[in-house]
């Protein structure tokens, strides 16, 4: 096991060693960071000053090797537009989108699981079939339509919940988290369903697809046949054999759901990683672009490590084949 993470990790270093040339490549010449630092008033020695003290007078892979190299350390330099460092501003947006990652993903699983097996089990009823064209809505709506959507019945119809911003927050060391205030919870709900319901109607897809695959198969059967109940053949043999393709779609998704909560947090103006980016664009601020992308793809990595290892308490097929791959 050990063996196998080394060798995933030392895979992953060329990846993320490929990502940050390409991402620092795609902004190195997209707008001009100097004049937007400096307004509209200075004079070409000012401007010359700038550049030297940014080093961007130096050549393309220069600046590269300089970046890759603070990045390895965790400093990515400073923001152009904000003259901060950037690692701590995503430490600062972080917590915020992590906390709605994972409640959108919460919200993903906790409740596509059970309709996926519900309408794989009971495929005829009509609440299947209502599910199923629900479902038709979270995958055909574009995020930012779902948000308007939502903002629009439960903050100004309704007035339920806010429409903007994170709400109250506590502060725990370096990390702040609404999750411990009313109004941070009540802040966390529409963003959150946003963010989860393409996420929830796939997983309920899949599991439903793979449940109806696997009621098929002869030891499904064969259990029938050695009159097993129905509760222990549905959840102990059809559900866990369900669950490695769902493994890895959550896991990617969760990815996905990190890597492009730029639409939510920008329609919900919801102060994380996302919203930082889509600022930092707009200003040419290539340091805090760059470093995005590249924690994005760390992220990535890092949860199909994950994936293949919960591959290994899953699905013992895999263990025993590498078991005998050993003894051979």
């Amino acid at each position: 096991m050990l063996a196998f993470v080394i060798s995933r990790i030392l895979q992953a270093l060329p990846v993320m060693a490929v990502v940050a040339l390409i991402s620092f490549a795609m902004f190195a010449y997209v707008g001009d960071p100097i004049s937007i630092m400096l307004g509209q008033d200075f004079t070409e020695a000012q401007r010359q000053a700038l550049v030297a003290s940014l080093g961007l007078d130096q050549p393309f892979f220069v600046q590269f090797a300089r970046f890759l190299g603070n990045a390895l350390q965790g400093e990515f330099g400073l923001s152009y537009r904000l003259s901060r460092p950037v690692a701590e501003l995503i430490a600062e947006r972080a917590p915020a989108t992590l906390e709605l990652a994972f409640c959108a993903a919460l919200v993903a699983l906790c409740i596509g699981v059970p309709m996926g097996v519900y309408t794989g089990l009971y495929r005829n009823s009509w609440l299947s079939r209502f599910l199923l064209t629900f479902s038709l809505i979270g995958v055909s709506l574009p995020t930012f339509l779902i948000g308007i959507l939502l903002i629009l019945v439960f903050s100004v119809w309704l007035g339920w919940l806010p429409s903007f911003g994170r709400g109250d927050t506590v502060q725990i060391g370096w990390w702040s988290t609404g999750l411990l205030t009313t109004s941070g919870l009540k802040a966390l709900v529409l963003p959150s369903i946003t963010l989860g319901l393409f996420q929830l109607t796939l997983i309920m897809r899949l599991v439903r697809a793979e449940m109806l695959e696997v009621l098929r198969t002869d030891y499904i059967k064969f259990a029938r046949a050695r009159g097993l109940r129905n509760r222990a053949i549905n959840f102990g043999h059809a559900l866990k054999n369900t669950l490695v393709p769902v493994i890895t779609v959550a896991g990617l998704q969760l990815g996905g759901i990190i890597a492009f909560a730029i639409v939510t947090e920008t329609v919900f103006q919801w102060p994380g990683m996302g919203l930082l980016f889509i600022q930092s664009v707009s200003s040419a601020d290539i340091p805090v672009m760059a470093a995005y992308l590249m924690l994005i793809a760390l992220v990535f990595v890092t949860i199909n490590l994950v994936v293949d290892l919960l591959y290994y308490a899953v699905d013992p097929r895999l263990r025993a084949g590498r078991s005998v791959a050993r003894g051979g």
